[in-house]
Order: C-alpha cells, then sequence, then structure tokens
C-alpha cells in the first residue's frame, strides 16, 4: 500500500505535464478513510489548501496526521475517498506529482553519516537539479547552517537537523511543501526559528501544509484544520476556531501554587462547573450556562473561592484559545 518513509520522494527525468492550477484549490480531499485492521486512521477527511497558504493541521499524536500527509504526497493509498494535489491524483499521477512537492516526514531520515552539504547535493541530485539551482528559495533556511556544511548529519542539534531537513525538501523548488510535525523534539528556541521560516516561505508565495501537536503553534496559520481519531473536527483561521467557543471563560488564579490540585478539585464541585483543566500559570474554568455575563460569574466564583480558603484568588474572564476550542469539540473526552 505505500513506500518506506525514509525514502526520497522522487520523480524520474520522464515526469508528466503539469496540471494547470490556476484559482483551483491546491489541496483538495474528499472523503479520505484509510483502515489498519479494525483501526480507522483516516474517517471521511475533507478540506481544501488555497494557493499561497500556510495551512496547519493540529492534533495530538494518532490523530491521523501523518497518515494524512503520506496520502497526499503519494506514500499510502487510501482505502476510499480522493485527492488532489496541484490537480494531480497522488494514486494515478504519482510520479508526476512527485516532482513538484517537497516532503519532510516527522522521523529524522537524511543521511546522518552524510554531511550537511552532501545530504543536500544527493537530494537535489535525486531530482536532477542543483543547490545552486535551488539557491534563492533554501537561502533563508540554509544559510542558518551553511556555516557547518561539513558536519556529518548525525552529529547537527535537533533544531539544525529540522533546517538541513527542510532545505533538502526545498531543493527542487517545490511548489507545494509538506511539513509533517516538524518542531517535535526541538527546543523552544528552535521551534520559533522554524515557524519564522515558514513565515519568510509563505512570503515567497509558497504554498505549505504542516501538522503540529502544539495547539500555541496554530497562531501561525492562516487556517487550521483540528484531527482528532483519524476526523477533522472543524477547518477555520485560527481566530474564528476561539471565537467558537460556546460557554462563558474564566482564567483563575491562586497566590499558593501548592494549593493548585485542591483548586482544581474545588472548581469542578462548584455547581455550575462545566469543564475545568489546568492551562499554564493559571486553570481555565468553563461555566455552564451559555450567554452568562462573564464578568459576573468571574467575580461570585472568586468569592466562592476566598471563602474556601484560597486567600487572593482571582477570576477574570479570558478570551478561548485553539486549544480551549479542540477540547471543546472532543467533548466529554477533552474534559
Amino acid at each position: 500500500r505505500g513506500a518506506g518513509v525514509g525514502a526520497p520522494v522522487s520523480a524520474p527525468a520522464s515526469a508528466g505535464p503539469r496540471a494547470p492550477v490556476g484559482d483551483a484549490p491546491v489541496v483538495a480531499a474528499r472523503g479520505l478513510g484509510v483502515r489498519f485492521g479494525r483501526a480507522a486512521a483516516l474517517d471521511g477527511v475533507s478540506f481544501e489548501v488555497r494557493p499561497g497558504e500556510l495551512f496547519g493541521v493540529i492534533g495530538p499524536d494518532g490523530a491521523g496526521k501523518t497518515t494524512l500527509f503520506r496520502v497526499l504526497v503519494s506514500l499510502l493509498v487510501p482505502d476510499t475517498g480522493e485527492s488532489r494535489v496541484l490537480g494531480l491524483d497522488p494514486v494515478g499521477d504519482l510520479w508526476a506529482l512527485r516532482a513538484r512537492v517537497g516532503y519532510m516526514p516527522g522521523r529524522f531520515s537524511l543521511y546522518p553519516d552524510l554531511t550537511v552539504e552532501e545530504n543536500l547535493r544527493f537530494f537535489a541530485a535525486v531530482f536532477g537539479t542543483t543547490p545552486e539551482r535551488g539557491g534563492a528559495l533554501i537561502a533563508p533556511v540554509y544559510g542558518q547552517i551553511a556555516a557547518f556544511r561539513d558536519r556529518r548529519a548525525g552529529a547537527l542539534s535537533g533544531g539544525m537537523k529540522q533546517k538541513l531537513a527542510l532545505s533538502c525538501a526545498l531543493v527542487h523548488r517545490p511548489e507545494v511543501l509538506f511539513l509533517d510535525e516538524p518542531t517535535t523534539g526541538v527546543d523552544a528556541v528552535s521551534r520559533r526559528e522554524f515557524w519564522d521560516l515558514l513565515g519568510e516561505l509563505r512570503g515567497a508565495g509558497l504554498t505549505t501544509m504542516v501538522s503540529t501537536p502544539y495547539m500555541d503553534e496554530a497562531a501561525r496559520c492562516d487556517r487550521v484544520a483540528l484531527m482528532q481519531g483519524g476526523r477533522l473536527l472543524e477547518v477555520d483561521t485560527p481566530a474564528a476556531v476561539a471565537a467558537g467557543y460556546p460557554l462563558p471563560l474564566i482564567a483563575v488564579r491562586v497566590a499558593d501554587p501548592r494549593a493548585r490540585v485542591r483548586l482544581l478539585a474545588t472548581l469542578r464541585a462548584y455547581p455550575h462547573a462545566h469543564r475545568v483543566v489546568p492551562f499554564g500559570a493559571t486553570v481555565h474554568y468553563t461555566d455552564a450556562r451559555p450567554g452568562g455575563d462573564a464578568a459576573a460569574i468571574a467575580d461570585a466564583l472568586a468569592a466562592h473561592l476566598r471563602a474556601a480558603g484560597f486567600a487572593g484568588a482571582t477570576a477574570a474572564p479570558t478570551p478561548a484559545s485553539v486549544e480551549d476550542r479542540f477540547m471543546a469539540l472532543m467533548g466529554p473526552e477533552g474534559a
């Protein structure tokens, strides 16, 4: 059913003619389904990615993100449904498609015993090109690791490995880029630098589809698809996703962080509690009363907590985040 993840997604020199794209979606999926035994890795997945868009697929491990990307880059044949990338069918037009897409798998799949430059030249040769011909596109990325061109890839830090992998995915100047969890396992500074690079590529007009388990990265995307259990829960802009949170949301703080466990239990026992979850330095309390006055609810909640012995407890209305909305869409599973 599929090709190995570690193999370069390459095309022979005789790849077919380019399909016209125009204003049509760069990526389109209709009812994609993939099963592994009894488990549904994809279950009726449908969405579109627009030209020049930075489109994020957000979800936890096991949500189906990698399976979706493997279908779209022609490494896995779906059981049901169909997709088009650049107007081409990943099943029937795989060789023509592979010459026009860049793919960076979630696991580092370059050659650890080759140097940075040797890896880049090898992947360029696979696509019948050279790093020099792709220089303008890869310059913002490769420029950050060029000083280590003679270092073996296996000796690079996690962030530098990701930048090398991105350079190799871009070296043949693809028309659309697929990045599967590119920031997983790297430090916070490297994550930020990587997303800054994706912003530069978006500015250059490159359509990019990226997956991540980190909800905070959703804000860096033009639109996001929230994914869980092989299904898409919602597709919209990050702001619109967060704005869809249906109930009053209150951020609660207490002076003593050691009281956090007792705070969670107290809030969950509050008569109008719908969902209570830790959220950074605060606790997010969702009230079960739709359309309620959030400020009045927060005042009453703070008074209740102080009466329960939480001296200095504060509660204030707070805007919902993409993570809040995702947990709400999951229903009881996300409580």
